[in-house]
């Protein structure tokens, strides 16, 4: 989960975390992030599979922002 400039987040998935966050920084990321630079990494997770990291992003993405603090909240992430 990145936090965006405009205090927006946005949820993906990559087999290179950091990497990925650079290329979102260096403005060649995904769409959503090019306006809203920088992005700082608040979480990150692992799955076993593909298929599980897209159902985890899919079910983030869907989830109104309340939700997303809730469990930022609960993993004792600030992002405030």
């Amino acid at each position: 989960m990145l936090l965006c400039a405009d205090q927006s987040f946005y949820g993906g998935f990559t087999d290179d975390v950091a990497k990925r966050v650079a290329t979102h920084n260096a403005g060649k990321g995904a769409k959503y992030t090019r306006s809203r630079r920088p992005v700082q990494l608040l979480y990150s997770e692992e799955f076993t599979t593909k298929s599980a990291a897209l159902k985890a992003e899919y079910a983030f993405k869907h989830q109104p922002r309340r939700a997303k603090e809730k469990f930022l909240t609960a993993h004792q992430i600030v992002w405030k």
